[in-house]
């Protein structure tokens, strides 16, 4: 009985994070859930009078259940594309390394923009990227799940690494294109410049009910005057607030730098929802 009451305390201590390393490695709140219920079982069964780390103990409980469930997966060759997840809880860093050969992307790095690219490697490589390079698992513990040796885990780690990497940066770069032309129409819209807003705008842009890009500059011209550049769930857009809560978020569809349309959400239970993140002069983090 005091064994098992030491298995639930510590599971329960750890339970946060072993979601978040579920969550990390199958993309899905969901199926996460169900991985640390199954980590669960497995580990009341089990026999702990050797166990000396268990945090790392439940972590490789729980990353091995992660693995079975990405191997069927990928077995039955099921889609996992969809509706994209909400991130996990931001509370929950991953560990902060030194030296170039563990220099990685962060936890914050690997966000909803990446689970696509995530669901291109292989289960072995997931495994290794998400347990090292988001929440400091060694090599050799990552070896012990995989039944590999942590050479083969370090490389498996590294093939994942270069393919996450590529993605960010394309990632990086449109968002960064994004940001430019919301604040380039937020700049114009502020200034009542009707011409710089005919350019920005897609000649057929929709923006509610107002059809049409000259519709569309007429209605912004001399607007947003409080509104202010942000990221809104990691995307471009820009937010209106009143007393320091946001009361309107204008989120923009932009095809072939044109913006194509503009969606203004005031509801107050969706934007209490969203990851708001306003931005300053030159796209630096107004927290």
């Amino acid at each position: 009985m005091v064994e098992q009451d030491w298995v639930s305390e510590r599971f329960a201590e750890h339970r946060s994070r072993l979601h978040a390393v579920a969550y990390r490695m199958l993309g899905s709140a969901g199926e996460a859930e169900d991985a640390v219920q199954e980590a669960w079982l497995r580990v009341s069964r089990a026999d702990t009078g050797r166990v000396e780390n268990p945090a790392g103990w439940l972590t490789t409980v729980v990353a091995r259940v992660c693995l079975n469930m990405l191997e069927a997966r990928r077995t039955r060759r099921e889609d996992s594309a969809g509706a994209l997840p909400p991130e996990p809880d931001a509370r929950i860093r991953p560990a902060v390394r030194a030296g170039p050969e563990d220099e990685a992307l962060l936890a914050d790095s690997v966000g909803v923009a990446l689970t696509v690219v995530l669901d291109t490697l292989s289960p072995a490589e997931r495994l290794a990227f998400v347990l090292h390079d988001v929440f400091g698992v060694s090599f050799g513990e990552i070896g012990t799940v995989i039944d590999r040796s942590p050479a083969a885990a370090r490389q498996l780690a590294s093939r994942a690494r270069r393919r996450v990497r590529g993605a960010a940066t394309e990632s990086d770069a449109a968002r960064s294109a994004e940001r430019e032309i919301v604040e380039a129409f937020l700049t114009a819209s502020r200034g009542g410049d009707f011409t710089a807003l005919l350019e920005l705008l897609d000649p057929d842009a929709v923006v509610g009910e107002i059809r049409g890009g000259h519709a569309a500059a007429s209605f912004f011209t001399g607007r947003a005057q409080a509104a202010r550049l942000a990221l809104v769930d990691g995307v471009p857009a820009a937010v209106w607030s009143h007393l320091g809560r946001p009361k309107a978020v204008l989120t923009f569809t932009i095809d072939d730098e044109k913006i194509t349309r503009i969606d203004i959400d005031t509801d107050p239970d969706r934007l209490r929802a969203l990851d708001i993140v306003v931005l300053s002069e030159g796209g630096k983090e107004r927290r």
